[in-house]
Parts: structure tokens; C-alpha cells; sequence
């Protein structure tokens, strides 16, 4: 019984695999750039899904000693805490250093460095999104050009006495392109949306944390 599943499986799994390749085959030569289209755009979902971990934002128990700092601060917990967070794999690690490091100057002088360090991480967020953004334009494109392409060979085939079957056929092949460009597209569009919202939430947090340190550290407290 287990090895007739087995075979079973194994008949489905061949068959299923013959489909797509005879899917793909179809397309013609424009399923070449499309095949590595679609391979970019995967990796540059799972680059921004590992990159916009929390882990590597804001992780959880970071966020917690930050919210819970006391104002004011006493300086020799600032100096453990600077020793603590200096040289963190986080962007909240790095910027709430650069706050520490600037404690006991005005808010303002502690904010404008704070903004300045946080331009290049915003950068970093960002990165890997203009990738999605050029595959989502491109591969419908690709796709139409595909489609397009095997549409002027069918019908520079065309004869009084076509075969009207073959002709059906060959526009259905030729539109095998554009459902691939398009199925391409379709979650890296998804993919986008839901990273510019996680890099909106997470930029919020973090500037609510970073307010917080400034408060902390601002010169007004470092007498307390």
C-alpha cells in the first residue's frame, strides 16, 4: 500500500513538473528574461523579510529598556548602558548609542544627531525596494513584448486555408508570456505594499524610543 502511494506521488509529482515545463517551453525565448526576473524578485522579498526582521529593527527586549529609562538618567547607568549597546546589530542598538554618546548637550543638539545617523538607516530599510519596484514594471512588459512577439509570427503565418484550430492555439501559446509576467508581478506588488507599511510602523516606534532617550539624556537632567 505505502509503495503504491508512493508511485502514486512520484506519477504526480512528474506529471505536474511535465506541465510546467511544457508551460514555460511555450513562451519562447522571452521566458528566459522572465525566469530571471522572477528569480530576482524573489530573493529580493526574502532579502527584505530577513532584513525588516525585528531582530534586526527594534528587537523586543531593547525596546522594553529603552521605554523604562529613567528621566533623568544617572550618569553611571549611562555609561553602562553605553558599553551595553555599543556595537549592536540593531538600528535602534545604533541610534540610541549616538543619543548616549551625545548626553548632557541640549535636546536639540542630541535630536540633529540623532536624525543625521537615522538617515542612513532609513537608507538601509529601504534597500532592495527599488528592485521590487523595477521587476513590477518591467515584468508585465515583458510579458506583453513576449506576447506581442508571437503574435506577429502567427499571423505572418496566415494563409487563405489556415487551419483556425492552429491559429487558436498559437494565440493561446503567445499569451503564455503575459500570465507569466504578470503572475511575476502580482506578489511583488503585494510583497511592496507590506514592506512600506513595516518600514512606516517600525520608523514610528523608533522615533517614539529616540524621543524618549533624548529626553533622558538632554543637559537639563545630567545634574539630577
Amino acid at each position: 500500500m505505502t509503495q503504491h502511494l508512493s508511485q502514486i506521488l512520484a506519477s504526480n509529482e512528474s506529471g505536474g513538473l511535465s506541465v510546467a515545463w511544457d508551460f514555460l517551453n511555450k513562451g519562447g525565448i522571452f521566458m528566459i528574461p522572465l525566469g530571471i526576473t522572477s528569480i530576482v524578485g524573489m530573493m529580493a522579498i526574502v532579502y527584505k523579510f530577513l532584513s525588516l526582521s525585528s531582530s534586526r529593527i527594534i528587537p523586543t527586549a531593547l525596546a522594553l529598556e529603552v521605554s523604562q529609562i529613567p528621566q533623568p538618567i544617572a550618569e553611571v547607568q549611562a555609561v553602562t548602558l553605553l558599553r551595553k549597546w555599543e556595537g549592536g546589530p540593531s538600528t535602534l542598538a545604533r541610534l540610541a548609542t549616538v543619543a548616549l554618546k551625545h548626553r548632557g548637550k541640549s535636546r536639540s543638539e542630541i535630536t540633529h544627531a540623532v536624525e543625521s545617523t537615522a538617515r542612513e538607516e532609513v537608507l538601509y530599510m529601504h534597500s532592495g525596494i527599488s528592485i521590487l519596484d523595477t521587476i513590477i514594471t518591467i515584468a508585465p512588459l515583458l510579458g506583453l513584448l513576449g506576447t506581442a512577439s508571437g503574435l506577429v509570427q502567427i499571423f505572418q503565418g496566415l494563409g487563405d486555408n489556415s487551419d483556425h484550430l492552429a491559429i487558436a492555439r498559437g494565440i493561446a501559446e503567445a499569451l503564455t508570456t503575459t500570465i507569466f509576467g504578470l503572475a511575476i508581478a502580482v506578489p511583488c506588488v503585494i510583497a511592496h505594499g507590506y514592506f512600506i507599511r513595516r518600514i512606516e510602523m517600525l520608523t514610528a516606534r523608533m522615533e517614539s524610543l529616540l524621543s524618549h532617550l533624548s529626553s533622558a539624556f538632554e543637559k537639563t537632567n545630567t545634574n539630577a
